[in-house]
């Protein structure tokens, strides 16, 4: 009698197989989540840009300082950006990924409404020897604006008229300067937004 020979994987080669499909696909969300309860809490000053987005459900849409170049070429370290910026190899159509130093202010405010971290300096590859009072965040410039993973924020459904509303009145009083900023976990140079202000009432994410 003959016999059909057993191809079936081995129980612990389909375990791995599993594993590491489960690996890729909670593997990023996992580091967001180290970032967000391991990560150094940094203050970002902020105004909203876009309150509503069709396509991503209801949202703010989240402008920082240190997102326009205006801000961030007068610090040291632009030179050597701007040069890479200007060469003629480069291709402008890909975003540059250059690195933010961001130093804790000296003074805190008491207004209820924490005071924003300053840029102190930019570069085209991570910082080396960072004080303590230092950490550093990872950006993509792109066509005179960058972005660090943290310029959108979802509100709960059953949040989103009151941060709204408020949101709006906030414009409204400060139309130049509406204090309004938001808290991120850093780890490493990646960070988690935590925590949107405005004014002085906390909303967390």
């Amino acid at each position: 009698m003959t016999t059909t020979p057993d191809h079936s994987l081995p129980p612990w080669r389909f375990a791995l197989t599993l594993l590491a499909q489960f690996a890729l696909i909670v593997g990023v969300p996992a580091q967001a989540m180290i970032t967000y309860f391991a990560g150094e809490p940094v203050i970002l000053q902020t105004a909203p840009v876009d309150p509503y987005d069709l396509l991503r459900g209801y949202s703010q849409t989240l402008n920082y300082d240190i997102s326009q170049v205006p801000t961030l070429e007068k610090l040291p370290g632009w030179a050597e950006i701007q040069a890479e910026l200007d060469s003629e190899e480069r291709d402008p159509s890909q975003p540059m990924l250059i690195y933010v130093t961001l130093g804790s202010p000296e003074t805190e405010t008491n207004a209820g409404i924490p005071t924003p971290w300053e840029p102190v300096a930019v570069g085209l590859n991570p910082p080396k020897g960072l004080a303590i009072d230092e950490v550093a965040l990872a950006g993509q410039l792109y066509y005179g604006q960058v972005t660090y993973g943290l310029e959108r924020y979802y509100m709960p459904e059953d949040q989103k008229d009151g941060i709204n509303d408020h949101i709006a009145d906030i414009n409204r009083r400060f139309p130049t300067d509406p204090p309004m900023v938001v808290e991120v976990r850093v780890r490493g140079n990646q960070a988690v937004p935590a925590t949107l202000w405005v004014g002085d009432r906390a909303y967390r994410f």
